[in-house]
């Protein structure tokens, strides 16, 4: 009997899945930045109104009371645990983007297997556009942008660098770094307190943990010397079985390693 034909239409529906997961993840990103810039600038701008109105400024009459009572929506006011926990993601946003940028210049990264090169690549420019948004509502929640990394994280970085010899390496420190942004946006949904933040962090977290089980999938082939299969498109029919959950060992996604909101902050 012939072999059998393996057909790798799913698999490719998959990836395409996965691309549209991210792109779908950028733009719900920008809107509730868009989203939360907006609400603190309309915050802001109620708070001076009124005071001032208490020091006598405005001209007494309904006219004036009116222009107070008038906005197009009510707005919390931002707490600084909500820029603490920015600052922290925007820390370890920062990390991230050093460490990517330095994988992708290693001669066994960038000479090595082109899929590992330019997922390497990829995600230093999506962990760069999320510091940026994280900053961005710092700064509009009236707190100092973050570009200093993340002082636990980057203590591992550096106790890590000297075992860093090929790939693999590479790839268990990756690991760590996505897996402890998706816990920390994770937990951060929980933990700020306006509609428009938890849109934000809620919109970033699965693209780390999407990091992460890419990560964890690469590292079950090169665990068992088989480099060659990671590859778009990939010889589905030599794939072993642990390929298809190696990537997914959480049923939900975990928060007990998260970084307090304040790991990261502005001193």
């Amino acid at each position: 009997m012939g072999a059998e034909r393996i057909d790798t239409r799913l698999l490719e529906e998959l990836t395409e899945q996965s691309q549209d997961l991210n792109s779908d993840a950028v733009r719900i990103t920008a809107e509730a930045l868009g989203d939360f810039t907006d609400a603190s600038r309309e915050h802001r701008e109620q708070r001076l109104s009124r005071r001032w109105w208490r020091r006598g400024g405005a001209v007494a009459g309904a006219a004036g009371a009116a222009s107070l009572l008038t906005g197009t929506r009510a707005v919390a006011a931002t707490t600084s645990d909500d820029i603490k926990a920015l600052q922290t993601a925007a820390s370890i946003e920062s990390l991230a983007v050093t460490v990517y940028r330095t994988a992708a210049g290693l001669s066994f990264v960038k000479n090595g297997n082109k899929t590992v090169s330019t997922f390497v690549n990829r995600t230093a420019a999506q962990h760069q556009a999320h510091g940026a948004a994280f900053n961005a509502a710092a700064t509009a929640a009236g707190g100092k942008p973050q570009s200093a990394p993340d002082p636990k994280l980057a203590a591992m970085v550096r106790q890590a660098l000297p075992s860093i010899k090929g790939p693999a390496d590479v790839v268990r420190v990756a690991i760590t770094l996505e897996d402890a942004a998706a816990q920390t946006y994770t937990k951060n949904v929980g933990q700020v307190s306006s509609a428009q933040l938890r849109k934000l962090f809620a919109s970033v977290a699965p693209v780390e943990a999407q990091h992460r089980a890419t990560l964890l999938t690469v590292q079950a082939l090169l665990a068992g010397n088989m480099a060659e299969l990671i590859a778009i498109p990939t010889d589905v029919a030599k794939l072993p079985a642990a390929a298809g959950s190696a990537g997914i060992p959480d049923t939900f996604y975990p928060t007990r390693n998260a970084a307090p909101i304040t790991e990261g902050a502005v001193k």
